[in-house]
């Protein structure tokens, strides 16, 4: 992959996003992760949707946090995704989430195109690896 692609969201924090302690749930890290995500594949000129009508999915086969400093509500943080890695059929998303520049969290999940059909992993078509600039 050449010029590697960033893009960063903008999300406030609700008060659902946060436990007793009133800062954010360590799981919802992974729903930001997600979020950015989305919104990199869009910046790509891909989205989900448009993957599933070629007939490809991209379940999670790991996922990991590092976890710097609290979020808390009414936060807006800055989320930042870029494609790190695109193996035969695994792709490997990075995340960094930051609040007025300051690191709060970081890191990854890896990802394996599979066929909808079959459910079984399928390398992705010429059509994906182009917009995630994996050719071409």
């Amino acid at each position: 992959m050449s010029e590697t692609l960033r893009n960063t969201i903008s999300y406030r924090v609700p008060y659902a996003d946060t436990d007793q302690m009133k800062v954010v749930y360590y799981a919802n890290y992974l729903v930001y992760f997600e979020r950015a995500r989305n919104e990199l594949l869009r910046a790509l000129g891909l989205t989900y949707r448009e993957m599933e009508s070629m007939g490809f999915a991209l379940p999670v086969r790991e996922a990991h946090v590092n976890y710097s400093a609290p979020a808390t509500y009414d936060d807006l943080l800055e989320i930042t995704a870029w494609c790190e890695e695109l193996k035969g059929v695994r792709v490997k998303i990075c995340c960094e989430i930051r609040r007025d520049g300051k690191l709060l969290a970081d890191g990854y999940t890896v990802h394996v195109f599979v066929n909808l059909a079959t459910m079984r992993p399928s390398k992705p078509s010429p059509e994906i690896l182009n917009a995630l600039g994996a050719i071409g």
